[in-house]
């Protein structure tokens, strides 16, 4: 079978993959930098999240240094012979008439006054905790839970850098949970996996993720450790509650083969680079049930579509797919359903073929709204880049997907800045929101999951 050309906006290379052969192009780096030292994130994972308690109700509180009624009363109006007497006693007596008449409204004053406080300040600390609240938030009309997934990678998520922040993350945890209720993450770096279940957690909404572990094929391990580690902290801090499955491994395959001058993911270079990947994968799902988190966390591995090696399928839960119809060339018109027939045929029905039956996902799919002149190729495709042609691959992709019950996670959440400096071309133009979260010129279909 012809053998395609790699893709990805460079100048003058054509491409027109077929369905056994189509795959992203490996000379593009990962999302993820796996090069240089950890550096610290702002943000530590044994963060007390715990909210302030509020003060004490005032109306709770004992009332203090309140006069007390007189004691041994008598019957001043019993007759006596003495009137002088009884005259200077009935003088006194009315005098301490009054002051017990006197301490009685006090004290009930008093009380009332307290009463009051104690309401007005409980309305006062119910209002506060709920501008507060990053559970109690307003939402957008333009978006609807239509989704099934979406692939996101936070900013500033990439070494050595890491600007993430728990405060960006609750941010865009509000606004994706009014798309989806599932989100795949690529790696560990940077904290983001503790800082996403922190956000998930503080905002209360329904949200579940797919944590990431991406591994480099050339420095022994290191890389792999580190994010196992951040996964291994983030578990022991936020628990499994709101982890679906952590995903070791993206485009690992394709990238070992593509490097090695090869392109067959089940020949000599994709066995090697599984023999690497595969005690990973196995050393991940230990470390998950040495935890005792209370469930059994499945463990996965994401690949570009036509680059699954059959051994690692077989020792996964799941496999994730990375399946764009923009780098195999098709139109508009026609990438919804290549997308479906592309994945149903390279991936679904050969991983069932399995005697583990790795349930299959769409890793990324998308289609891109821009592209920068930086590495542009005029071979981009038959379809340009447009918000216009998001729109299209949106009504005909989702709620088909929806429908036939295909697990697929939209790429991606926003535009990322860095990618079309560094890479250029479509990279950095594949959100749903722009840089700013701000949403596109995007109308959702009603489809809701």
């Amino acid at each position: 079978m012809r053998q395609v050309t790699p893709y990805r906006d460079n100048p003058g290379m054509a491409s027109n993959p077929d369905f056994q052969n189509y795959y992203d192009e490996p000379s593009v780096p990962p999302t993820q930098s796996l090069a240089g030292t950890h550096a610290p994130s702002a943000f530590q994972s044994n963060h007390d999240l715990a909210e302030t308690p509020l003060a004490q109700d005032p109306a709770t509180q004992p009332l203090n240094n309140m006069p007390a009624p007189p004691q041994n009363y008598e019957n001043l109006e019993a007759p006596t012979p003495n009137n002088d007497w009884l005259e200077r006693s009935q003088t006194s007596s009315k005098r301490s008439k009054w002051i017990v008449i006197g301490s009685a409204v006090t004290l009930v004053v008093l009380i009332a006054v307290g009463v009051a406080l104690g309401v007005t300040l409980s309305k006062k600390n119910s209002s506060n905790s709920s501008s507060t609240d990053p559970s109690n938030f307003q939402k957008n009309s333009a978006l609807k839970h239509s989704f099934y997934g979406i692939a996101y990678t936070p900013l500033g998520s990439q070494l050595p850098d890491c600007g993430n922040s728990l405060g960006q993350q609750v941010y865009e945890s509000l606004l994706m949970s009014q798309l989806t209720s599932t989100i795949r993450l690529y790696g560990a770096d940077c904290n983001q996996s503790s800082l996403v279940l922190a956000a998930i957690q503080e905002t209360k909404v329904n949200m579940s993720v797919y944590l990431g572990n991406y591994p480099a094929a050339n420095d022994n391990g290191t890389a792999y450790e580190r994010q196992k580690g951040e996964i291994q902290t983030a578990l022991q801090t936020y628990g499994a509650e709101n982890v679906a499955g952590v995903t070791v491994g993206n485009e690992f395959i394709l990238d070992y083969v593509t490097q090695a001058g090869q392109t067959d993911p089940n020949g000599s270079a994709g066995n090697q680079a599984a023999a690497m990947l595969i005690p990973w994968i196995q050393d991940t799902r230990q470390m998950l049930s040495s935890m005792n988190l209370g469930k059994t966390i499945p463990v996965g591995n994401a690949d570009a579509g036509s680059y699954f090696n059959t051994q690692v399928l077989e020792a996964v839960d799941y496999g994730m797919s990375n399946v764009h119809p923009w780098f195999a060339n098709q139109s508009i018109d026609d990438a919804a359903g290549w997308t479906a027939q592309f994945f149903q045929t390279t991936n679904v029905e050969p991983a069932a073929s399995l005697s583990n039956s790795p349930k299959m996902y769409i890793a990324e799919t998308g289609w891109p709204t821009n592209t920068s002149q930086f590495n542009y190729s005029p071979d981009d495709g038959p379809s340009i880049a447009s918000v216009g042609n998001l729109q299209i691959y949106i009504d005909t992709f989702v709620c088909q997907a929806n429908q036939n019950g295909t697990g697929y996670f939209f790429f991606e959440f926003s535009d990322e800045p860095w990618k079309a400096t560094t890479y250029g071309g479509v990279e950095g133009y594949w959100g749903l929101f722009d840089s700013n979260k701000n949403f596109k010129n995007l109308t959702v279909p009603d489809c809701s999951i």
